[in-house]
């Protein structure tokens, strides 16, 4: 990946004023010279996140996150760091030239050119839906299924008219040619010549990507004969690919985050339910089996899924495929069992919200569930069904390759076939033969801008006086020049805060730049914002800070003077070598005893 140069970085972080890009995501109140909110972190009941506009820094002091406008974004949308600095450079309006290959240029302008289509055509849709006469059907069946306007408005559903030619003629109308319509899969190409809509006749629901920006739709049919597919779907574009995207994750993020769990569920209107009636943390795979790019993209997110599928034995079926993919990505899997012939969608509506969030509450583990349906769709009395369920629970359960997990579901698996649990161990033995190899996590390698500072590795908290030496420093430009002149690096032990100073002597600048070039680095920026957020009024700041580096001059000097009385008790010390020593010793107490000077 091109890396984005620090000038431009500078650009967008002034272009997007921390203020700003926080405000609109929860409301601040100001306080003081500074803003404060409950933090989005971490659960508060008092506000303790403050945004620092003179600075352009936040920091919670409950949780202690904290950096500029990029670390913030990254942390809130959970992106990595160029995927932030793309959403602020979009922001802002800032054209971000990546890369100066012609051909990955072109690619990028037909992504924008499809990213314009695709919400031009989304409105185009919603506007039909809401006043037209082609959107009475599927203003009818919104009505019937009980989806209420407001979800209707969020997730932004649309009606495309039953006309084969309303799209073409659309797009002419707006300028779009034919070509980047077909690229995006809206209209098709006729043999005998011209064009003709992909959707018609059908209630279309948009699919977003995590940004929430359209990139493709699924059209439900609404009426006609049964020949016609209940769905049709986007084909893979440019912007695409739908064993990559999860419909409605843009919407459920925040609250997948904040669950700790994500929900999956089988349909766009099952997922559109949930969020109706307030349960948020839930998406759904698009129309297809659930793929290991979908599984890496909920672990970005979170450590456990509750798959919530039909209950019939295709739900039941769909768990089982999805099982591979979660199993892979290292995600914690727990079923939620609606009673057949019930979907979500249909529960929801018939029992209510909090009847449904129950049933969650008591989803079981993925081999729990899988081994009550073996045993219920086989003939445990008989020989040939026990075989059936002991081969498919050792079969899922090897996936893991975890020997406690794999012991204990051989002895549930003996308690409820009524068998001897030595038996069914050895069972499990043979089956692991044949088993798929144990899944190991994927590493996912994050591509940052280098940083000057160097990989960070220590995450021990500096100590009281390394903190107060950064927060002096970062008061004023004079008492940085003071700092520079009468410290000496050595005598600073913690060597992230020792970087920190390095990098802020040389390049100066205020302390959004200096987070800036520790992108990559969360734990530097948390104490470069701990410092740079300091409140309180500080009386004589240049002699506290001259007070702060002779300590830490006095606690390099006694350190320095300990190793070398540790050196004097060595018997076999050579006279010339102690008295040596004893004249370093004499010099390091005489300028401890000294007052605090410039450095040579």
């Amino acid at each position: 990946m091109a890396l984005v140069s620090q000038s431009t970085l500078e650009q967008i972080r002034a272009a997007n004023d921390i203020v700003d890009v926080i405000g609109a995501h929860m409301p601040l109140k100001r306080n003081g010279a500074n803003f404060v909110c409950l933090c989005p972190f971490h659960k508060e009941k008092s506000p303790s996140f403050n945004v620092n506009p003179s600075r352009q820094i936040f920091r919670c002091f409950g949780c202690g996150k904290g950096g500029d406008v990029f670390s913030f974004v990254k942390e809130y949308e959970n992106l990595d760091f160029m995927d932030a600095v793309r959403r602020l450079a979009e922001r802002a309006r800032i054209p971000l030239e990546m890369d100066n290959d012609p051909a990955a240029r072109d690619q990028r302008s037909i992504k924008d050119q499809l990213l314009k289509l695709h919400e031009a055509i989304t409105q185009r849709w919603q506007q039909c839906l809401a006043g037209e006469a082609a959107g009475q059907v599927a203003r009818d069946y919104l009505e019937r299924r009980g989806v209420p306007p407001e979800a209707v408005r969020e997730f932004r559903i649309g009606a495309a008219p039953e006309a084969w030619d309303d799209t073409v003629n659309w797009a002419k109308s707006k300028g779009f040619a034919p070509e980047l319509c077909e690229t995006a899969g809206l209209i098709l190409r006729r043999d005998s010549g011209g064009w003709y809509d992909r959707f018609r006749g059908r209630l279309m629901f948009p699919i977003c990507d995590e940004q929430g920006r359209v990139i493709a739709f699924s059209g439900r049919v609404l009426q006609g004969d049964e020949k016609q597919a209940k769905y049709v779907n986007s084909p893979e574009t440019p912007i695409f690919s739908k064993g990559r995207v999860l419909f409605g994750l843009d919407k459920a993020k925040r609250a997948i985050l904040d669950a700790g769990k994500a929900i999956l569920a089988e349909g766009q209107l099952d997922t559109i339910a949930c969020h109706a009636a307030g349960i948020r943390n839930v998406v759904a795979p698009q129309g297809t089996a659930f793929t290991a790019d979908q599984a890496r993209v909920l672990k970005r997110y979170v450590d456990e899924v509750v798959l919530c599928f039909d209950g019939d034995k295709a739900g039941r079926n769909a768990v089982i495929r999805a099982l591979d993919p979660l199993l892979a990505a290292g995600l914690a899997i727990r079923v939620a069992s609606i009673p057949p012939p019930d979907d979500p969608d249909s529960w929801i509506r018939a029992h209510g919200a909090e009847s449904f969030r129950s049933l969650l509450d008591r989803a079981q583990g993925v081999f729990d569930f899988h081994l009550q349906g073996l045993c219920s769709e086989n003939d445990t009395a008989s020989d040939r069904g026990r075989l059936v369920v002991l081969r498919s629970m050792a079969e899922a359960v090897h996936k893991t390759g975890n020997a406690v997990l794999i012991d204990t579901y051989a002895q549930r698996t003996a308690q409820r076939l009524g068998v001897d649990v030595q038996a069914v161990r050895a069972e499990f033995r043979k089956q692991a033969v044949a088993a798929k190899p144990r899944y190991e996590r994927p590493e996912e390698i994050e591509e940052m801008p280098p940083t000057e500072a160097g990989p960070q590795t220590v995450t021990e908290r500096p100590g009281v006086n390394e903190l107060w030496l950064l927060k002096y420093v970062f008061l004023s430009a004079d008492l940085q020049h003071f700092a520079v002149s009468h410290l000496d690096p050595d005598w600073v032990p913690h060597p992230v805060i020792q970087r920190i100073l390095a990098v802020h002597f040389q390049t100066g600048g205020d302390v959004a730049g200096l987070l800036g070039r520790f992108e990559g680095d969360g734990f530097a920026q948390s104490i470069i914002a701990e410092a740079a957020t300091e409140q309180r009024e500080i009386p004589e700041p240049q002699r506290q800070l001259a007070d702060v580096i002779r300590r830490l001059r006095d606690a390099w000097l006694d350190r320095q003077i300990s190793l070398r009385n540790a050196s004097l008790v060595d018997p076999s010390l050579e006279d010339e070598d102690r008295l040596r020593l004893l004249a370093e010793l004499q010099a390091l107490r005489q300028r401890k005893r000294g007052p605090l000077e410039p450095i040579a």
